[in-house]
C-alpha cells in the first residue's frame, strides 16, 4: 500500500484529496503535517492517520510515508516540491505547479536525478468523461474540429482567501483558467501558437477577477472566458463540422452538473448523452498516481506537460498586456 503524507490541513485536501486517499484501493493516508501541531492532530485523527506532525520538515523526514501531497498556496508549490523531492518523496502537487514556466525545468532536473514521481494535480485527465471525449474526436465522431468553447467562473470576494491574495499566487488565471487550456490539449493533442487576451484585475486585490482568452491551435481555434467575481458556470464544447461535444460539467463533475457529456449531430436532430455515474476523479487520480509511482504504466500528467500549460498560461498573461496575438 502507498502511504501518504499531506503537508498543510488546506480546504482541496480535506474534502476532496484525504477522502479519496482513504477510500483508495491501493493507498493510505499515513500522516499529516501542519504548523500548527493541533490542526495536524485533529486532521490526523478525523481521516484515521496515525501520524501528525508539526512541521512540514519533519514530514518529510518521516520513514512512514512514501509519496507526499502538498495542496499549500500557490506561490509555495516551487519550494516545497523541490523539498520533498530532495527527501527522496514522490510528489503530487496541486496545480498551478508554478507561476512561471522557467520554474519548472529545475524540478525536471532534480526529479531524474532522485528518480522519483512528481506529478500536477490535474484530476480532469483521469476522469473517464475526458477520456471518452479524446476518443471521440480521434476518432471522428464530430467531423474536423473547428472550435473549442469554454466557461469557468464562480464568485469569491474573501480578502483572506488565497485566490485573492496576489502574493500566494491567487487570481483566476493560476486557479481556474489552467483548466480549459489543460482539458483541450488533452482532448485534442494539440498545442496552442499564439492567444490574444482581454484581463481585468481587482482594484483592491490586484489579482486577475475576469478574463477573455482566444487562443489559436492552428486546425482550430480555443475561445473561453474565467472570472472570479461571476456567477458560478462550467461548459465546454468541442465544435466540429459533422457534430458537436458539450461537456455539461467539465472540471467539478457532480458539483455544477451530473458526469455526463453529450454528442450531437451536424443537424441537431440526434443526440448521444454519455454518462459516469459515481466517478470519482480525486480517487481515480491518487490511484493512478500510486500505481505509477510503484512501478506500474498508468498515464499520469508529467512535468513535461505541466511546462507546456504553464506556458500558455504565461502568454496568456503576456497577451493581456498588449494588442494582438502574443506567440506561446
Amino acid at each position: 500500500m502507498f502511504r501518504w503524507g499531506v503537508l498543510s490541513t488546506a480546504k482541496i485536501g480535506r474534502e476532496h484529496l484525504l477522502p479519496a486517499m482513504v477510500e483508495a484501493e491501493n493507498g493510505v493516508l499515513s500522516a499529516i503535517a501542519s504548523r500548527d501541531p493541533s490542526k495536524a492532530r485533529a486532521l490526523a485523527d478525523r481521516f484515521g492517520a496515525p501520524h501528525a506532525f508539526g512541521s512540514y520538515d519533519e514530514l518529510l523526514a518521516s520513514g512512514d510515508v512514501d509519496g507526499v501531497y502538498i495542496p499549500l498556496p500557490t506561490a509555495q508549490h516551487v519550494e516545497w516540491t523541490a523539498k520533498a523531492i530532495e527527501a527522496g518523496k514522490h510528489v503530487l502537487v496541486e496545480k498551478p505547479l508554478a507561476l512561471d514556466a522557467k520554474d519548472i525545468p529545475p524540478l525536471i532536473k532534480l526529479r531524474d536525478a532522485k528518480n522519483v514521481l512528481v506529478c500536477e494535480a490535474f484530476m480532469v485527465v483521469y476522469h473517464p468523461q475526458w477520456i471518452k471525449v479524446s476518443e471521440l474526436i480521434a476518432n471522428g465522431a464530430i467531423g474536423r474540429l473547428r472550435h473549442v468553447q469554454g466557461a469557468f467562473s464562480y464568485y469569491n470576494v474573501d480578502p483572506k482567501n488565497m485566490r485573492n491574495q496576489l502574493d500566494l499566487g491567487g487570481g483566476a488565471l493560476p486557479d481556474i483558467g489552467v483548466y480549459p487550456t489543460v482539458s483541450t490539449r488533452f482532448s485534442t493533442g494539440k498545442e496552442p501558437l499564439r492567444v490574444q487576451a482581454t484581463i481585468e484585475r481587482d482594484k483592491t486585490f490586484g489579482t486577475d477577477i475576469y478574463s477573455s482568452i482566444r487562443a489559436d491551435f492552428g486546425d482550430f481555434e480555443l475561445s473561453f472566458y474565467l472570472s472570479t467575481q461571476m456567477a458560478a458556470r462550467q461548459v465546454m464544447v468541442f465544435h466540429g463540422e459533422k457534430g458537436f461535444i458539450e461537456v455539461l460539467s467539465p472540471f467539478n463533475a457532480g458539483i455544477y452538473d451530473h458526469h455526463r457529456i453529450e454528442l450531437h449531430n451536424q443537424n441537431h436532430s440526434e443526440a448521444q448523452v454519455f454518462r459516469f455515474p459515481g466517478m470519482q476523479q480525486y480517487r481515480l487520480e491518487v490511484e493512478a498516481f500510486a500505481r505509477a509511482a510503484q512501478g506500474g504504466t498508468d498515464r499520469v500528467f508529467t512535468l513535461e506537460e505541466s511546462v507546456l500549460n504553464q506556458k500558455v498560461i504565461d502568454a496568456i498573461f503576456r497577451a493581456g498586456e498588449k494588442e494582438g496575438w502574443e506567440t506561446v
